[in-house]
């Protein structure tokens, strides 16, 4: 039988390994997203975001339009009018028209549903990923991810943000050999947003796809802090009743 130390080592090693794999995993420079999921107006535009720029190639199948109307206190009739393509109910699912043999012809890849990208990844992932692309003439879209390198997914915020050179500067590592690290970003063009718009711009963009990676997490949150408040009230009582009835035996 594997004693109570055993298995609380064996736990430790397995939480030190998941964290290795997802900190190995997670390429490039991870900036902080600093999103709000409490914030509509945030979430608003985010949705606006989101469906301006992204819904054209990437689904959401597990979430409804009619719960974001609902979650965001938008409009049903603006929704049906401004984020659905085509013909729908206000209950479908955020689907797109783009075939997935169209997009393999037009991208190489299908691009993944994007539903559960904010719980699978993170909301820091997501936010460095779209604040790090830059100028590869290497590639056949002439852009590059420093998070995600050889991404198949075009820059298409690259009006809002303007092109950018990723520098690298050559260093030596502690094992004696030479590797190239990421030292900056260089602007290249210009874009229609400064950099501190485009830098909201992505942060609210960052904070609707966290929102739909779990819509719920609100609520769970206050009400898991419901239950740790009834858990201590319930401890302090059962200590009190342990005591009364311990008095006389101390």
């Amino acid at each position: 039988m594997i004693k109570m130390n055993q298995l609380i080592a064996i736990m430790l090693l397995l939480g030190v390994a998941s964290t290795a794999t997802a900190a190995g995993g997670a390429a490039g420079v991870i900036q902080h997203a600093d999103n709000d999921v409490g914030n509509i107006n945030s979430l608003q535009r985010g949705a606006r975001n989101f469906f301006n720029y992204c819904a054209g190639c990437h689904s959401a199948k597990y979430v409804r339009y009619s719960r974001i109307a609902e979650d965001l206190k938008l409009p049903e009739d603006l929704v049906l009018d401004n984020f659905m393509f085509g013909k729908g109910k206000v209950g479908d699912t955020v689907s797109v028209a783009m075939k997935p043999e169209q997009a393999e012809q037009w991208f190489g890849a299908v691009p993944p549903d994007l539903s559960l990208t904010g719980r699978s990844r993170g909301s820091d992932w997501i936010y460095s990923f779209l604040m790090s692309f830059y100028q590869d003439e290497s590639r056949a879209l002439g852009v590059n991810n420093l998070v995600l390198a050889g991404a198949a997914m075009p820059h298409v915020l690259a009006d809002l943000q303007g092109l950018r050179a990723a520098e690298f500067k050559t260093v030596t590592g502690s094992d004696g050999v030479e590797h190239e690290e990421f030292s900056g970003f260089r602007q290249v063009t210009p874009g229609t947003l400064s950099a501190e718009q485009y830098e909201e711009f992505v942060r609210d963009t960052t904070n609707f796809l966290d929102y739909m990676g779990e819509p719920v997490q609100l609520q769970r949150k206050r009400l898991g802090i419901k239950v740790l408040a009834y858990l201590v009230l319930l401890f302090v009582l059962a200590y009190a009743l342990k005591q009364e009835f311990w008095k006389d035996v101390h």
